[in-house]
């Protein structure tokens, strides 16, 4: 993972290097019964590029994340959160598939 920077454009945020869109996503490691609920990965990635960035991140318990893994069978899901590069590379995937 290199470092790499970001610059707004709008209300939305673009690579300084290549000019494409920065993606997005947030999912939650604990259980809601966990006093760690709150505390959540989130990753953001260049598709140009191909370079992301991670960081642990504060999510209200209130607020509900959608699940870009819900179709997925179980131990594919296990297995793709397990590593950010795959994520990464099955959600940019799944957003080039979209009409």
């Amino acid at each position: 993972m290199a470092i790499w920077d970001t610059v707004e454009d709008g209300d939305r945020r673009i690579c300084a290097a290549c000019g494409t869109a920065v993606r997005s996503y947030q999912f939650r490691l604990y259980p809601t019964e966990s006093s760690m609920f709150e505390r959540c990965v989130g990753l953001a990635w260049c598709s140009g590029c191909r370079i992301y960035s991670s960081a642990m991140v504060h999510i209200s318990r209130t607020r509900v994340l959608a699940d870009a893994l819900s179709s997925l069978p179980e131990d594919e899901s296990v297995r793709l959160r397990r590593s950010e590069a795959k994520l990464v590379d099955y959600l940019d995937r799944q957003d080039h598939r979209k009409p």
